[in-house]
């Protein structure tokens, strides 16, 4: 059994509280919303979770003092624009080689730090020392963890011994932890593939079909895997449930919240309105900004990211994106290979070869 200790009280940290709970392990969640604690606490319910039963077990805390002091692992599950200032105020409570666990997605839009990165400048800031960072992503709806849907998930950290202490706490009957040490490429893959979900639900809100989503899921990884090469990321990360994993789930299901927004853009809502009505964070508008400038920074072509761009600018409508991005010149999947040419290369040397812009 570990003691854990959990920032963040929304869906998704109380469905792994709930499931960490459930597995046996000593869980306190702390939120930075008083009256969030008081209503968990007392109903031992989650209104954006219905049906989902807080276990007892599960303590509630005001303090980060608390919920920082005593634990095996700290499990950061705030949303990405509060994990600075978490970050920062929880250092003062925590201990020199403590183990940290992440489970937000996004890059911070000045600094294009990843959230891993956000806690290890917030730490060092404060003079701890070892600090251990492990990141969790993957297509991981809360709605479903609360239900104990089977799901997979990804533990990265530089630190296999890390990612794998991180694995044996999270793995039971539900919940399959795969370890992985590209971390950088572990959290391009959970920031930008909210950005792919937007255009993914405003294709739907427009009336497309499956063919369109098919093609704008498929072409959003092919951006994402050259600008993850471009900044030293491996291609195996993106293949697996960090990349196309997550990005299909999080482009289709009616749980997701950036596909929820993009639907009612595509429906004719603004981006402020459609936030606004899905009343949850949507972090695939965060993630946009960092997304333009690492496409600048490391001039890779990402013509869905332009698209993105130009709409939130206000610069075309939500149907001039499918409009320019189907009136691109033409292009292959291949590069410069004839079919032979291709078929004579090693896997790996082939799934590069598809990810001409």
């Amino acid at each position: 059994m570990s003691k854990i200790g959990i920032l963040g009280a929304g869906t998704w940290g109380m469905a792994l509280a709930r499931m960490l709970s459930n597995s046996g392990h000593e869980v306190t969640v702390w939120s930075a919303l008083p009256e969030e604690v008081d209503a968990l606490s007392s109903t031992r319910a989650h209104p954006n979770l219905p049906g989902m039963v807080i276990p007892e077990g599960i303590l509630f805390t005001k303090s980060l003092e608390t919920v920082c002091t005593g634990r095996d692992l700290l499990l950061f599950v705030v949303p990405s624009v509060f994990v600075r200032r978490t970050a920062h105020d929880a250092a003062a409570f925590m201990k020199d080689g403590q183990l940290v666990a992440d489970a937000a997605k996004g890059i911070e839009g000045d600094t294009l730090f990843t959230m891993s990165e956000i806690m290890a400048d917030e730490f060092g800031k404060a003079g701890l020392h070892g600090i251990r960072l492990v990141v969790l992503s993957g297509p991981t709806h809360a709605e479903e963890v609360a239900k104990d849907m089977p799901t997979t998930i990804v533990s990265a950290s530089a630190s296999l011994k890390d990612a794998e202490e991180v694995q044996d706490i999270f793995m039971n009957t539900c919940m399959r932890v795969y370890t992985n040490t590209d971390v950088k490429g572990v959290e391009l893959c959970g920031a930008l593939k909210n950005v792919f979900a937007l255009l993914s639900g405003i294709s739907a809100g427009l009336g497309y079909g499956d063919n369109a989503r098919a093609g704008l899921i498929t072409r959003g990884l092919a951006e994402m895997i050259r600008l993850g090469q471009a900044m030293g990321c491996r291609m195996e990360t993106f293949f697996g449930l960090a990349g196309v994993g997550d990005l299909i789930v999080t482009a289709t299901s009616t749980h997701s919240r950036n596909n929820q927004a993009g639907y009612l853009m595509g429906r004719g809502y603004t981006p402020e309105e459609a936030v606004k009505k899905v009343g949850m964070v949507v972090e695939g508008v965060n993630a946009l900004p960092a997304a333009i400038r690492l496409r600048d920074l490391y001039g890779v072509e990402m013509p869905i990211v332009t698209a993105l761009q130009a709409y939130f600018e206000g610069r075309i409508t939500a149907s001039d994106i499918v409009t320019s991005l189907m009136g691109r010149d033409r292009t292959t999947e291949m590069i410069g290979q004839s079919a032979a040419d291709l078929m004579s290369r090693t896997l790996p040397e082939r799934m590069e070869d598809t990810l001409q812009p």
